[in-house]
């Protein structure tokens, strides 16, 4: 591992520190901050000349302040000549921005991932992105990463019955990872059928499959925004009867009223991981986070030594 170094930007100093922890490595020295004008500024103050490095740092809210601290932090690495670059992105803003579906509309989460590689990024590590085919938005190899054995492994402590278990998708595109859950974890598989309004709102209309009633339901997601569509979907598998409702989801971004309408839900908890840091006043006695950092750690490993990321998640490389 001589030659592996981690920095962190600002966005999750915690996380990078409990990388650097599992590989028994310390965050490289870096300056990060502000001009009096608002312009971001960046020092490396380690020697990285022929080094691997990477930059651990995801875009979430101040997504766009984030953002380009990391597209800094990547121009300061490539102008003291390190080897390889790999940005190591637990959560990637924009990438619900990923297609066009109006007309005039951009594909942010393309511009994104050009920016990043014109910057000077020779990887990407990202983990559950919002939508896989973003990994071809990049013109470098991106490691694609699931939080699923996490959240897996945290029922399977709870020592639930399989036999009261119901995996509940709360849309038509949360299918797949359900169906993954309720393979490893055990329970029937139901689908709630949504529609959206507008880009900020969201109808529950029924439930397929089932039944709910006297079940404990899990509901996964790999991000909660606002909590509208996954509390709007445990409402009404609540109203259907259900006894228990747990949440888990990768990525907490909690923005705008979440945390109210978390609050509201009739849920029992919500499990997410720390891609996201969570601050001290959206912190709720059931919320519950999980660390992803052995996760990444390990993907960190297995490229800077060559190794298959890929087998981290068994045949074909998906834990889906």
């Amino acid at each position: 591992m001589q030659e592996l170094k981690i920095f962190s930007g600002r966005a999750n100093l915690q996380l990078a520190k409990e990388i650097c922890d599992f590989l028994h490595l310390k965050t490289g020295a870096i300056q990060l901050g502000k001009f009096p004008d608002g312009e971001n500024f960046c020092k490396i103050d380690e020697d990285v000349r022929g080094r691997d490095v990477y930059l651990v740092q995801p875009t979430c809210p101040p997504v766009n302040d984030n953002l380009m601290e990391l597209l800094i932090m990547i121009d300061s690495c490539k102008r003291a000549s390190a080897a390889r670059i790999t940005a190591v992105i637990p959560y990637y803003g924009y990438a619900r921005q990923d297609r066009k579906d109006e007309g005039r509309t951009p594909i942010t989460a393309k511009l994104v991932a050009n920016l990043i590689t014109r910057a000077g990024a020779d990887r990407v590590l990202a983990m559950d992105l919002h939508a896989p085919q973003i990994q071809g938005f990049f013109d470098v190899p991106v490691d694609h990463l699931y939080a699923a054995p996490a959240l897996t492994r945290y029922f399977q402590n709870q020592n639930l019955d399989p036999e009261d278990i119901v995996v509940v998708s709360p849309d038509e595109g949360s299918i797949k990872r359900a169906f993954g859950h309720s393979k490893r974890i055990g329970g029937k598989l139901a689908i709630i059928d949504k529609v959206r309004d507008n880009p900020l709102q969201t109808k529950q209309r029924n439930i397929i499959g089932g039944p709910v009633e006297g079940k404990i339901c899990l509901m996964f997601d790999d991000m909660i925004s606002t909590g509208g569509s996954i509390c709007g979907a445990a409402k009404l598998v609540h109203e259907a009867g259900a006894k228990e409702i747990h949440l888990a989801a990768t990525h907490g971004v909690l923005c705008g009223r979440a945390i109210q309408s978390i609050k509201e839900a009739p849920i029992k908890s919500l499990v997410i991981t720390n891609t996201i840091p969570l601050p001290a006043e959206k912190k709720l006695d059931n919320i519950f986070v999980l660390s992803v950092a052995p996760l990444l750690a390990e993907a960190i490993r297995r490229i800077h030594s060559n190794q298959s990321i890929s087998s981290m998640f068994g045949a074909g490389g998906s834990i889906h």
